[in-house]
């Protein structure tokens, strides 16, 4: 869209090797435990894309370089926030948003559904190693959207900044399915069978801290959208997407294909 980014965190070198230097993109340090790196990550920059960390579970912790957004007088932060959060108090998210719209910073909050990278990452290691999804959803639906999709309804609103402001988007995936059936179009892609394990929350815990060696707080976190999955929040279907965007949105069937090697035994 012909802006100028920054892309800025804790890894300088992991930056460098996503962002190659024909991609136009500057890095910078950005660290929001450490508030010496605020002032050179926002300098020159008027809008901010904001993504909370995994591992940081308290909102507070956020807080800070919400402070320094204001100070630097940012026309936009568009935060990425989750689907039904309006409704439900208990992930950081919630307070995260109250404390932005409290700040009187413009914002465009992103509420997108569960992101399909859920299955190609932190859960594919059940389905490489146990071909099996191993989360403790029930059988609830959820309407899976691409990550590559909230990053261009998330490129609109920054690009759009007065059209915008003040604005939230819950953007979902076209269909809504529960994991019986993402259970199925894994199967069907890969070409081998695929259950969904369906553990208990208690389970669930133990073996990702336990076993994966997971921080306790993520996995927390984690335990709480699931919690507000089984009580029916991430089965919204919206046209959130295409009212940004114009476009569809790609199908869970589509990013298995595209993805196949994430869900691939290593050899």
């Amino acid at each position: 869209m012909g802006e100028k980014i920054v892309a800025a965190g804790t890894d300088l070198n992991k930056l460098k090797g996503i962002f190659d230097s024909n991609t136009g993109v500057d890095i910078a340090l950005f660290d929001f435990t450490k508030n010496d790196t605020f002032k050179n990550a926002l300098k020159d920059v008027d809008r901010v894309f904001l993504m909370r960390p995994p591992h940081l579970g308290k909102p507070e912790e956020l807080y800070p370089f919400i402070d320094a957004m204001k100070d630097n007088n940012i026309k936009l932060v568009s935060f990425l926030s989750l689907m039904g959060i309006e409704k439900n108090t208990i992930p950081p998210h919630y307070k995260i948003e109250k404390y932005i719209e409290n700040s009187k910073i413009p914002y465009a909050h992103i509420r997108p559904g569960f992101f399909m990278q859920n299955i190609s990452g932190v859960h594919a290691v059940e389905i490489r190693e146990m071909d099996q999804i191993f989360v403790p959803a029930g059988k609830s639906k959820t309407s899976f959207i691409d990550a590559a999709d909230i990053g261009l309804a998330i490129a609109t609103v920054l690009n759009q900044v007065d059209k915008y402001k003040n604005t939230a988007h819950t953007i979902t995936g076209g269909k809504a399915l529960d994991y019986y059936q993402v259970a199925e179009i894994l199967s069907k892609v890969l070409e081998r069978k695929i259950t969904y394990a369906n553990p208990g929350y208690l389970k669930y815990r133990n073996y990702y801290i336990k076993k994966r060696g997971l921080n306790k707080s993520y996995v927390n976190v984690t335990i709480a959208l699931y919690f507000m999955t089984r009580m029916g929040t991430a089965a919204e279907v919206t046209d959130g997407f295409f009212n940004l965007t114009g476009k569809k949105p790609g199908s869970l069937e589509e990013f298995v294909i595209n993805n196949r090697e994430s869900f691939t035994k290593k050899p």
